[in-house]
């Protein structure tokens, strides 16, 4: 029991530093505010398929569709790719896609990438689209990094047939049984820095388990040796598996 309660309290010691951190870099990179932009990739009136893509932290209307050395990063780069993949897999399917920046995305380092206060408010804000403007549709949600925590607030009760996180910080729930109906679908790519991050709470700080983990409950994707803005990358395992997750055709997605 006692090496598990000192590698327990150096756990709990390196969360508090990152906290603190965070805390002291709020000060001085005040997190981006009002820069909420939401646009749609392909025929969204014919669709049968949407695929809405909902960015992490960081994200602002300058690097919505550019500004980053990965194209494919960004929300528009990624939604584009997402489409051509799902264009290369089946020319006739019927899919749009959305770049879904309709919350005030929190700087990385802030306080606020470590709470759920941004996630809180943009998941009714998403709760809101899928269920009103997206109504009728076969609805995908995938979501990075802290735009998990996002989605996972807006998943209980909105329809959503699912739901795919990675580079996730947590959910900000237990297990996949908490988000409701939803096929929950999780990726970790080799190469991402938030796979040495500790995932748990500590009263408002942190999202708890990660959904990565074979316990949590969700379906784990291939990602290959994907680094944490590489999920979206052309030829990539973790491109195909999720434009595979947006067309329903859960069964052919390589598993992680």
């Amino acid at each position: 029991m006692i090496p598990r309660t000192l590698a327990g309290a150096r756990v709990v010691r390196r969360a508090l530093a990152v906290a603190v951190a965070a805390a002291l870099a709020y000060v001085t990179v005040p997190p981006p505010a009002g820069d909420r932009v939401v646009r749609v990739y392909g025929d969204l009136g014919a669709a049968e398929h949407v695929a809405v893509v909902v960015p992490g932290s960081d994200t602002t209307a300058a690097t919505f569709d550019g500004g980053r050395a990965k194209p494919y990063s960004t929300p528009g780069g990624g939604a584009r790719a997402l489409l051509a993949e799902a264009r290369a897999l089946d020319p006739g399917a019927r899919l749009a896609v959305v770049a879904w920046l309709g919350y005030d995305s929190p700087a990385t380092l802030s306080l606020g990438v470590l709470t759920g206060g941004a996630a809180e408010r943009g998941a009714s804000d998403l709760r809101r689209y899928v269920t009103g403007t997206l109504v009728g549709k076969r609805v995908s949600l995938l979501c990075h990094s802290y735009g998990s925590v996002v989605c996972a607030g807006a998943v209980p009760g909105s329809g959503v047939a699912d739901t795919a996180v990675f580079g996730s910080p947590g959910l900000g729930v237990s297990s996949a049984a908490e988000l409701g109906g939803t096929r929950l679908w999780a990726g970790s790519g080799a190469r991402d820095w938030m796979r040495e991050v500790p995932k748990l709470r500590i009263g408002p700080l942190g999202f708890g388990p990660d959904p990565a983990a074979p316990a949590f409950g969700a379906r784990l994707f291939g990602t290959g040796s994907a680094g944490h803005s590489d999920y979206f990358a052309p030829g990539g395992e973790s491109l195909r598996n999720l434009t595979l997750i947006a067309l329903g055709r859960g069964g052919e997605v390589s598993r992680g």
